[in-house]
């Protein structure tokens, strides 16, 4: 077997942070060489996206302020799982709230590691469509100040080539929509 195959063995934990949507920890590790260091780890619950589909073949998407990079960017609806909560129930939750659309038809298009190389999280995608507008949305989270955007696929693609303020997620969100549409549809 491969030593690259290998994981490697578990000395201690230590946290180091305790927060409202993760934590912070550091694992001493002793690696297939012997040689012993410590691995910094952000602990997610994990988070639950949606790509909202019009019956008109726009995307639903939202304008959001992020403090790590001070400044606004498009993203789709998204929204931490909380404790005993699946993934597609956050997101029916978070639609609504961010955008104020409720969908009746989802699919689930699979999942993906956010950042691997310092945290565990996972993003769980869902296609949204048969959307309805809510007469009466719930209320956005106090810290949340979204704007809706509507855009057409091809919109959407060009704001990506040009290298607007698109989030990760949304991107690979909106590759695995493309792939699934297209499989779909022949």
């Amino acid at each position: 077997m491969s030593v690259f195959n290998e994981s490697p063995t578990y000395l201690r934990q230590r946290l180091f942070y305790r927060g409202r949507k993760f934590n912070f920890d550091v694992h001493s590790l002793r690696l297939h060489n012997g040689v012993e260091v410590d691995w910094e780890c952000i602990r997610h619950p994990g988070g639950a996206l949606a790509v909202p589909i019009t019956s008109k073949s726009e995307l639903v998407l939202v304008k959001q302020y992020r403090f790590a990079v001070e400044g606004r960017l498009l993203e789709f609806p998204a929204g931490i799982i909380e404790p005993d909560e699946e993934a597609l129930e956050t997101i029916k939750r978070e639609i609504q709230e961010e955008t104020g659309y409720r969908a009746n038809t989802w699919h689930s298009l699979g999942k993906f590691s956010l950042a691997p190389g310092y945290s565990d999280e996972y993003i769980y995608v869902f296609l949204a469509q048969d959307l309805e507008k809510l007469k009466h949305p719930p209320g956005q989270d106090e810290e949340e100040h979204t704007e809706v955007v509507l855009m057409t696929f091809s919109e959407f693609e060009t704001a990506i080539l040009k290298g607007e303020p698109i989030d990760a997620k949304s991107i690979s969100s909106f590759l695995m929509t493309r792939l699934f549409l297209d499989k779909i549809n022949g």
